[in-house]
């Protein structure tokens, strides 16, 4: 493994608090996937841990309810065929999972009224146009 992995800021995964199983991968790799567990899954005790701060980890509760089972979340990688790449990969995911949960929520948009002369010019150059297209129609005779 590649070290810990980076939720946001200072704040990243303990590795005593993840959780790993491995299985048999389907897919590529002929007589050798038979006999490799490369699949990984990944485990992380969100309801109990403590290395989130409790804002973080309220608001990825919420974002994750329908994922967790027992306020466990699981990712699973299966597409390399190799068990060490897969364990990277299932971990990369798990962490931006976790980023995206426990971003704060996007600040309101503040409603904003159009100037009266955006929407003036607009309709102006919108009859310029329709002059100009109305215009041409007289013109028929070309020859």
């Amino acid at each position: 493994m590649s070290g810990p992995y980076v939720i946001r800021g200072s704040v990243s995964l303990p590795e005593a608090e993840l959780m790993w199983r491995f299985s048999r991968s389907s897919g590529p790799g002929g007589q050798h996937v038979n006999t490799t567990d490369s699949q990984v899954e990944l485990r992380f005790d969100l309801a109990k841990t403590e290395s989130l701060p409790p804002v973080w980890k309220e608001r990825a509760l919420v974002k994750l309810a329908d994922r967790l089972v027992d306020g466990v979340v699981a990712v699973r990688a299966s597409e390399h065929r190799s068990q060490w790449r897969n364990r990277e990969t299932a971990a990369v995911r798990l962490a931006s999972l976790l980023a995206e949960a426990s971003a704060p929520p996007p600040r309101p948009r503040r409603a904003t009224r159009i100037p009266r002369g955006i929407n003036e010019r607009r309709l102006r150059e919108k009859k310029q146009r329709g002059d100009t297209k109305r215009g041409r129609s007289g013109r028929g005779d070309w020859g």
